[in-house]
């Protein structure tokens, strides 16, 4: 997460891969979305940025969607994560990454940010 402002919040997206032995793999962090808050119509007036987990996690998923999302109805790059995981040295195909559980996890900064659910 980014502060540039009290009304504007940009959050960098990666992915990841955690290892057997609890190591994590990072795979990419090249992707984000930015929140902004709603003007009230009234000088100065902002409804402030109130987001939960439940309320910020679909940007996340958005932020990570491959680009060909609605021709492949794929929910995930598979083949490009197998990829980039291999550059690093795992091992791994774009079916054994579909079988394994995909996870959006906060940063702590993230967390302290969130509302309260």
């Amino acid at each position: 997460m980014h502060p540039e402002n009290a009304i504007t919040r940009s959050f960098t997206v990666s992915e990841f891969a955690v290892l057997e032995d609890g190591r994590h793999v990072l795979l990419h962090a090249d992707r984000g979305f930015t929140l902004t808050a709603r003007s009230t119509g009234v000088p100065g007036g902002v409804v402030p940025l109130v987001e939960t987990r439940e309320s910020i996690t679909p940007n996340v998923l958005n932020a990570v969607l491959p680009d060909d999302a609605e021709e492949s109805a794929e929910e995930h790059p598979w083949s490009w994560l197998a990829e980039l995981a291999r550059a690093r040295g795992l091992d791994v195909t774009a079916e054994d990454l579909r079988g394994l559980p995909y996870q959006v996890v906060f940063t702590d900064t993230v967390t302290r940010w969130l509302a309260p659910t």
